[in-house]
């Protein structure tokens, strides 16, 4: 496990200790995970879809930094502003295939930063998730008419959210055959 690797939701942390001998942590990364150290060359390769360039805006620093981490250690390239005007500065020289962002910004909303990027070249094959704390039906609904893709209400369940971002056809990902 990578010394700087999140612990996910639900994660847990294990120590053992012996008298007179060196404390032993485990950290799983998610419940599926074994907790025991496993032989890599027992384990088959799992395809891994090719990194994707990803930004996440969220004026929580903490849930930004946590989320883009996790994205790093996922093999995407993912960069992370924290608020609407510099969410557009650093799309316009990232030029990100996939965006997650907090609608509750400070500088503009979430909403009109969707906006702008849809209008913007490239912004029509733009993977747009919201990544919020509003979940009324109204809230869902402005995202749609703002341009979003999905809408996640946070915590945002990351199994849910590796889905959306696994589907075939997404930049990144090879089309169907």
């Amino acid at each position: 496990m990578p010394p700087d690797a999140p612990i996910l939701p639900g994660g847990s942390v294990r120590a053992n200790s012996e008298p007179a001998m060196r404390p032993e942590f485990a950290i799983p990364l998610s419940a599926s995970e074994p907790e025991a150290p496993t032989d890599p060359a027992r384990e088959p390769e799992r395809a891994k879809p090719p990194g994707q360039r990803m930004l996440i805006v969220d004026d929580n620093r903490d849930a930004a930094d946590s989320l883009g981490m996790l994205m790093k250690v996922m093999g995407n390239d993912a960069r992370v502003a924290y608020d609407g005007r510099e969410a557009l500065a650093t799309a316009s020289q990232f030029h990100p295939e996939v965006v997650l962002l907090d609608i509750g910004l400070p500088t503009m909303s979430g909403y009109e930063v969707a906006r702008e990027l849809r209008r913007r070249p490239g912004g029509a094959t733009l993977l747009l998730i919201a990544t919020t704390g509003w979940g009324q039906p109204s809230d869902k609904e402005q995202s749609r008419e703002a341009g979003f893709d999905h809408h996640l209400v946070k915590p945002v369940d990351p199994a849910a959210l590796l889905k959306l971002l696994d589907r075939p056809g997404r930049p990144g990902h090879a089309a169907p055959r």
